[in-house]
């Protein structure tokens, strides 16, 4: 079969294929198997068969793919030979040009990058963590509580998009009423380009990326020259390592700040209703002990998996999972498979709100990387699940999710669900 075909391929169908065809046809970058959602048949063929697995295509290139969670492990914890530098294509298995937000801390190895990580980590330290919460439950239960009943609507744009969007507004400081701006720039800087999609064409991607620009442009001319502020603006403008960067720079670390503060935290907070609509034991043991929470946190994040791969590319020769790593290859880390990942996990492919060790997981990464909101991701995740059991018996989930086009953010757009009055 062609595997083309796998597009239109039941996940029947999928398993069947993804074992069956060569290795060398397999290619999990293409985008619509993430659409359909039926990759990780073809993460389990190459766990199994090919760990570190070249594969070549017309709009990547050549790339190892790397689906085991240990070599997962052992890229990511090694920024000596395996590079983020956005000057070598940055941390996307697609090379994103250093003028389309290519440049930022992520896209940086050391020792720029702690410099200028530590500018915005304030944010998210215990202390202000905490003053946040009071704002977080507030918004949280006023949005639940506008939902309708007995009509179906989408739990997506009601919910995770609206508390995921209020967040970052008060992260930015942003003007609240133009806060749905920020949920644009993060689509449009992680979505697929063509006619149909989010933007047609990489130029007319750059033309929102300049609107974001001169936007933030405007908040940071007036926060420079103000007193030190606690938003991420202020901190930008008023840290020694990023308070001279250039405008490419900056639009660099606010793409990487809105995607990092929206898509993490959006994605987990559909995928972890789906989950529990797919394992309804699950919602049923958490419902009868909510302290389960603490595990089930990081459960909806690793099943979910919100960011299905990190590039890197190799400074040097190397050895990794049986296979010669030239220098300048390009190394991408399926951390959607290294989540699943049989070797490493007890039944990956199950939802388990109590296992035993719940933060196994590599949805947000290891090393220098590791992301620096996670702290803040679980807080607002774990207020939105205390908030539901306070509501609501039962979600019904009326159909299936429609997913993002994309092998970089594992997300959804729609997902219908229905609340019993």
């Amino acid at each position: 079969m062609n595997p083309s075909m796998a597009y239109s391929l039941t996940p029947d169908e999928a398993r069947e294929e993804a074992f069956s065809m060569p290795l060398k046809s397999i290619d999990v970058s293409k985008p619509r198997l993430f659409l359909n959602d039926t990759v990780g048949h073809y993460f389990e063929r190459l766990r199994r068969d090919a760990p570190v697995h070249w594969q070549t295509n017309a709009v990547v290139g050549g790339f190892w793919s790397v689906t085991r969670y240990q070599d997962i492990m052992a890229v990511d914890t090694n920024q000596a030979v395996f590079s983020s530098d956005g000057a070598l294509g940055g941390i996307s298995i697609i090379d994103v040009p250093l003028d389309n937000g290519g440049t930022s801390f992520i896209a940086m190895d050391q020792p720029q990058h702690d410099a200028q990580r530590k500018a915005v980590s304030p944010m998210v330290a215990p202390g202000n963590l905490a003053a946040l919460q009071a704002t977080i439950r507030e918004r949280t239960a006023r949005v639940l509580d506008a939902l309708p009943r007995n009509e179906t609507f989408n739990w997506v744009e009601h919910v995770s998009v609206e508390l995921t969007t209020q967040m970052l507004a008060t992260l930015f400081d942003f003007p609240f009423e133009d806060r749905r701006l920020l949920t644009w720039w993060s689509d449009v800087s992680t979505g697929a380009v063509g006619a149909g999609r989010i933007v047609a064409s990489r130029e007319a991607r750059q033309a929102v990326l300049d609107e974001c620009l001169v936007y933030f442009t405007r908040l940071w001319n007036q926060r420079v020259n103000a007193p030190p502020k606690t938003d991420l603006i202020s901190m930008l403008a008023h840290s020694p390592a990023t308070r001279n960067m250039s405008p490419t720079e900056f639009l660099g670390n606010l793409i990487l700040l809105i995607v990092g503060g929206n898509d993490t935290t959006r994605n987990s907070m559909t995928g972890g209703l789906l989950a529990m609509h797919r394992h309804p034991d699950q919602f049923e043991k958490l419902q009868a002990n909510p302290a389960l929470l603490d595990s089930a946190i990081p459960e909806i994040i690793r099943w979910q998996t919100p960011l299905a791969h990190m590039r890197r590319t190799a400074l040097a020769d190397a050895e990794l999972g049986g296979q010669h790593i030239k220098k300048g290859d390009k190394v991408v880390m399926w951390y959607l498979s290294g989540n699943r990942d049989e070797e490493a996990i007890d039944r990956p492919n199950e939802f388990i709100i109590d296992r035993a060790r719940p933060r196994q997981h590599l949805s947000f990464g290891f090393g220098i990387h590791r992301c620096v909101g996670n702290r803040l991701a679980e807080m607002q995740l774990k207020i939105l699940w205390e908030e539901i059991l306070k509501r609501f018996p039962k979600i019904e989930v009326m159909g299936e999710p429609t997913r993002v086009l994309s092998n970089f953010v594992r997300g959804y757009t729609h997902l219908p669900v229905r609340l019993p009055a």
